[in-house]
């Protein structure tokens, strides 16, 4: 019975993003309207976090950033329904490499790379790399309980290329096949949301605002095996629409000191934040442990 319905899910999502994109964002107009007006989806969690972000910004000026917000991620929900259908023509039409020449240079060196991105702008598209670089794309990703959901993520990030594998795996996927293949790959991590636990030893950084703990896998990633360090600096430019630039945050990071880059990581993140706040996701409870 579960199969059955998991099928018909499918068909409908499928169904959904094959619809003209005009239809489309009229969905999720829609969807606005009821998450926004009529559910009130976490709208306390997001005004929170935008009153400690922004202290200096009256309630009306939230509020502005709130629902440009919802309406944003209800466009960026549908846009990863449409990823089921949309074609690799489309995909690098709608999500452009500024400046591939980076990868060029990184592909050129003897080096692999940590890619680090963050929940800003349409991040489940940043999947797309696959398609702009010769370099094989690793997508770091956390699995989900339902196997349905978690299976079609699965798919969707390895559609273009990328081998997707559990964050707590890798570790061990790197350093085994960086042994045997270094300077062969480009690793997509997402190392802005909060740690699950903290203990005495995790690392705080100030983060608009406030001291939150972080993650540094990355930086400890990079420095283990010798990789360099760069960020997917994500822009939208208009609605369905987005550039990404990838700027090199370290080209060696065993010859800089301990958690150099993840401070340079949270400056950029935090400079884009500032620039155009609402596409941010607000909605998860990023300082929950802020001190």
């Amino acid at each position: 019975m579960q199969s059955v319905l998991n099928k018909l899910l499918y068909a409908l999502l499928w169904s959904i993003s094959k619809l003209p994109w005009w239809i489309f964002y009229r969905i999720s107009d829609v969807c606005f309207l009821i998450l926004y007006y009529i559910v009130g989806y976490r709208r306390k969690v997001v005004t929170d976090n935008l009153q400690h972000a922004f202290p200096e910004k009256s309630l009306s000026e939230i509020k502005t950033i709130r629902k440009k917000f919802f309406a944003f991620m209800c466009d960026m929900f549908l846009e990863n329904i449409k990823s089921i259908s949309i074609s690799d023509k489309d995909i690098k039409r709608r999500f452009v490499i500024t400046n591939p020449e980076v990868f060029d240079a990184i592909h050129r060196s003897p080096k692999s790379n940590i890619l680090l991105a963050a929940h800003y702008g349409s991040f489940e598209w940043s999947n797309s790399m696959g398609l702009n670089t010769p370099y094989r794309f690793v997508a770091a990703y956390k699995p989900v309980k339902n196997q349905f959901f978690n299976k079609l993520v699965v798919d969707l990030r390895s559609k273009y290329g990328a081998e997707v594998i559990p964050s707590k795996d890798v570790l061990r996927f790197a350093i085994k096949n960086e042994r045997s293949e270094k300077g062969q790959r480009i690793y997509g991590l997402i190392a802005d949301q909060s740690p699950r636990q903290i203990n005495k030893d995790s690392l705080f950084l100030s983060f608009l605002g406030r001291e939150v703990p972080v993650f540094t896998g990355g930086e400890f990633l990079a420095k283990k095996l010798d990789m360099s360090i760069s960020y997917l600096k994500v822009t939208r430019k208009k609605r369905g629409f987005y550039e990404a630039e990838v700027v090199m945050i370290q080209e060696d990071a065993t010859n800089n000191e301990n958690f150099e880059a993840t401070q340079a990581y949270y400056n950029i993140i935090e400079a884009q934040i500032r620039e155009k706040p609402e596409l941010y996701l607000w909605s998860h409870k990023r300082w929950k442990h802020a001190r």
